[in-house]
């Protein structure tokens, strides 16, 4: 239930500021109001919606909200990536190889779970790769926001395609063991995916990611 009514959030199905009526989801979706309430409860941790007093609750989740998320996992993963580079052993390019491939084929044949669990652990390998263990407990808290953000932009083709082929560059820049490299188009994946993303929600402008972090 939590997951349903995250995903439809950040895909866009309840937009920021509307008001959301427990009994009524719970007939949308075949439960009772005890599993929404549940549900509420742990979106609002999240930052996705917010309870007013004797208003009710509203969606929270916004343009800005998801610009600035994704402004922070650019400057961590980024710097993760940098310092994998220098880290990284044959061992993990041929593990990092394996998995572009995978992608590939998933890509080609439209395989939208297969693409998304390959494309959540090729960025935990990189995670690992770089050891800063640190730096993933501060990516914890917006993995939900990640996954979802992945669901819905993999559906559409075009981004499957551009997403491959900026993964398959942050591979080579990995394998090459250049830092910079690695770090540059690492960010620039990341923040062009938050663009794509904001536009396809929203339909506005991401303009608080027009910089170049």
């Amino acid at each position: 239930m939590h997951e349903r009514l995250r995903r439809a959030i950040v895909a866009g199905r309840f937009r920021h500021g509307e008001r959301l009526n427990e009994r009524a989801l719970a007939e949308m979706l075949g439960v009772s109001t005890t599993p929404v309430k549940d549900a509420i409860r742990k979106l609002e941790s999240e930052g996705l919606v917010r309870t007013e007093a004797r208003r009710g609750v509203f969606v929270e989740f916004s343009p800005g909200q998801a610009l600035e998320m994704a402004l922070g996992r650019a400057a961590l993963e980024s710097v993760m990536a940098h310092i994998a580079a220098n880290r990284i052993a044959p061992a993990d390019i041929a593990e990092l190889d394996g998995l572009i491939a995978d992608m590939d084929h998933a890509t080609r044949h439209s395989a939208l779970e297969d693409l998304v669990t390959l494309n959540e652990a090729y960025h935990g390998a990189i995670h690992r790769i770089s050891g800063c263990a640190y730096l993933e407990r501060r990516l914890d808290g917006q993995r939900m926001y990640d996954h979802a953000q992945r669901i819905a932009l993999l559906s559409e083709p075009a981004e499957r395609d551009q997403g491959f082929e900026e993964h398959r560059s942050i591979f080579q820049a990995l394998a090459a063991r250049d830092p910079a490299l690695a770090e540059q188009r690492m960010r620039r994946h990341i923040v062009r995916s938050a663009k794509s993303h904001v536009k396809q929600v929203f339909g506005a402008d991401a303009e608080g990611l027009a910089y170049d972090l």
